[in-house]
């Protein structure tokens, strides 16, 4: 008797173990295009430090000038047509790509130099664009790669990065107050010390300095694409002045998010003025029933809060969390991007400005 084959048709019932299978096989198909995809880029990304490597060989050794440059392009775009790869302008991105991952000449043979490819893990695993931006904003190695490791992870794109960079936020990270080492257990608080900023950069409102609560919730809340943005990866927005009832009494939390990677509920508390001591204790407050009536302890992490202040005192913010039960962290946030060193004094101040808007109306 001959084995019977079965074939599925539009008529048919699928087997009952097909949605596993065929879920299982899209799975594998996508981790393959991945890796392949992967493996060009890298490949790519290695030819262009090598050809980096080779100008800056025949510019700086043998005598090329930018007229023989202007000429390889040309050359190159003509073998290669459609590819966008060579222009001259790329050429020299990939000089300045190996000059900053280079090994210098002297000390390296050229036999084994040919074979040496010094560029990080991060970098050969990102697309060249944005490594031509790491390249031209940051000169410092460390920093460089930490933004490129976030880029793998968080799945930047080129505006998100340079917004990144711009607001230096390497800088920022991981340096709020926070009581999270006393609260937490040690794997959630090191991910909960990352996640958390300070100064948060809310550039994007266009507002001034002068500004309510309400104002600023209203504000961050039209432009909650750009606050996501700015909070980071994982946080997922449950509402605005969320309502909790309290032994008999209506309480509003100014923002709730649940964070997708952490596991856990994170109550936004934005004030306008310097950080005091009763913030945190409110804030306690809220965490407490949050974590009785949000939380699910199967499936959730303790709730987590974050008080955003327009200044604060280290000292006091460190002392206010000190013996608080809940994990909590102090952030303080900026309306806009502050002048570098010496611009400020320049300007008029407030009487000045309006004897020129007085001047300027006189005919």
């Amino acid at each position: 008797m001959k084995h019977k084959t079965e074939i599925t048709s539009p008529g048919r019932d699928l087997p009952a173990d097909y949605p596993e299978f065929i879920a299982i096989l899209k799975n594998r198909i996508r981790s393959a295009q991945l890796k392949a995809a992967l493996s060009v880029n890298r490949e790519l990304i290695i030819l262009y430090w090598q050809i980096g490597r080779d100008l800056v060989e025949k510019q700086d050794f043998g005598g090329w000038g930018a007229k023989v440059i202007d000429t390889l392009a040309r050359d190159l775009q003509k073998e290669f047509p459609g590819t966008g790869g060579f222009s001259r302008t790329n050429l020299y991105r990939m000089r300045a790509f190996y000059s900053a991952y280079s090994i210098p000449l002297e000390i390296v043979p050229q036999a084994v130099g040919q074979s040496i490819c010094p560029v990080p893990e991060p970098i050969l695993n990102i697309p060249w664009g944005h490594i031509v931006i790491l390249v031209e904003k940051m000169k410092d190695p460390i920093q460089r790669e930490w933004y490129a490791r976030n880029i793998l992870c968080h799945g930047w794109s080129r505006n998100v990065l340079v917004h990144q960079i711009e607001s230096g936020l390497v800088h920022r990270v991981g340096t709020s107050v926070t009581n999270f080492s006393a609260t937490l257990p040690a794997p959630q608080s090191d991910l909960a010390r990352e996640i958390v900023r300070d100064p948060y950069i809310f550039d994007f409102l266009g507002r001034s300095a002068e500004i309510s609560e309400r104002e600023l919730h209203i504000s961050l809340l039209e432009k909650l694409r750009n606050f996501l943005v700015e909070l980071g990866i994982g946080f997922a927005f449950l509402g605005s002045e969320y309502h909790l009832e309290i032994g008999g009494q209506d309480f509003y939390l100014d923002l709730l998010f649940y964070h997708t990677r952490l596991h856990c509920y994170i109550i936004i508390e934005l004030k306008v003025g310097t950080f005091v001591p009763e913030f945190a204790g409110k804030l306690n407050f809220y965490l407490s029933a949050a974590d009785d009536l949000l939380r699910d302890p199967s499936i959730d992490q303790p709730s987590i809060g974050i008080l955003l202040c327009r200044e604060k005192n280290r000292v006091i913010a460190e002392y206010a969390l000190r013996d608080m039960t809940k994990p909590m962290a102090v952030s303080t946030y900026q309306l806009g991007q502050p002048l570098p060193p010496g611009f400020q004094d320049q300007l008029p101040d407030a009487d000045r400005l309006k004897e020129i808007i007085l001047m300027s109306t006189v005919d």
